[in-house]
């Protein structure tokens, strides 16, 4: 695509979540502190999840749940995965992360984005993951047991789970609605439920993941407040990997 093509298509989508350079173009995204944002969780979770597994994503099949306009798929390819599955509700994040892609001159053997509910479509014919990446979900669902046994079936590995949690002590759900026309909530149901800490890792470890909490020491937490206040934290799920490397940088669920 030349400049003014890149430029038309941005300019066609009526929202942007995420940031993306696109050749030089910068996509608007909404939501401005959110740039901050996505970047401190960059850091926060993702690279602490390359570094646990060597330094490179090399080999590993991913899949990406409610992937947006894939952002963190880019990223995963980026890093050198064989292949990236990305899940959205939404057709018009569909279109994005397939027009980013191809802005970025990613071979199509590499990726496939599809739209559809993640309880309506069938894992397994999607063959088996290294790595799942449930990332701003699991608080918009009304059954996170469902889908975590869902993701587990086709898992072999690690599940890296980023989710707003409920405050409190002890394993609970909190009911909570949501208006299901904003692009950034719920798809399907507007009863959605919001696990507490430890129930996030005591319905993983259900799946037979063990799970560290990590502790986000954002250097900015514009558009992040949630993560300082205790409301937001990312958890990295293993099956096989060994976790402790993580423990510097983790925080207990107390």
């Amino acid at each position: 695509m030349d400049d003014r093509e890149i430029v038309d298509r941005i300019n066609q989508f009526d929202t942007w979540q995420y940031q993306f350079d696109l050749k030089g173009h910068l996509t608007p995204i909404r939501d401005k502190p959110k740039i901050n944002r996505h970047s401190q969780r960059v850091k926060y979770f993702f690279e602490p999840l390359v570094r646990l597994l060597g330094g490179s994503l090399a080999g590993k099949r991913i899949l990406d749940l409610g992937c947006n306009a894939g952002f963190w798929s880019l990223l995963a390819v980026q890093h050198g995965c064989a292949h990236t599955v990305g899940i959205d509700g939404r057709q018009m994040h569909i279109d994005q992360a397939n027009f980013v892609f191809s802005v970025h001159e990613i071979p199509a053997g590499r990726f496939s984005f599809m739209q559809g509910n993640v309880f309506d479509v069938d894992f397994q014919s999607l063959g088996q993951f290294d790595i799942v990446l449930c990332l701003g979900l699991l608080y918009h669902v009304s059954k996170p047991m469902e889908l975590i046994e869902k993701i587990a079936a086709v898992n072999s590995d690690i599940l890296v789970i980023d989710t707003r949690v409920a405050k409190g002590k002890g394993s609970f759900i909190e009911i909570r609605h949501e208006d299901t026309s904003d692009p950034r909530n719920a798809y399907d149901y507007q009863l959605v439920f919001r696990p507490s800490k430890r129930a996030v890792v005591e319905m993983a470890g259900q799946f037979g993941y063990r799970s560290m909490m990590l502790k986000p020491k954002f250097d900015n937490y514009e558009g992040a407040q949630v993560y300082k206040k205790g409301t937001r934290r990312a958890f990295i799920c293993g099956k096989q990997t060994e976790l402790s490397p993580l423990s510097a940088i983790s925080e207990p669920i107390a």
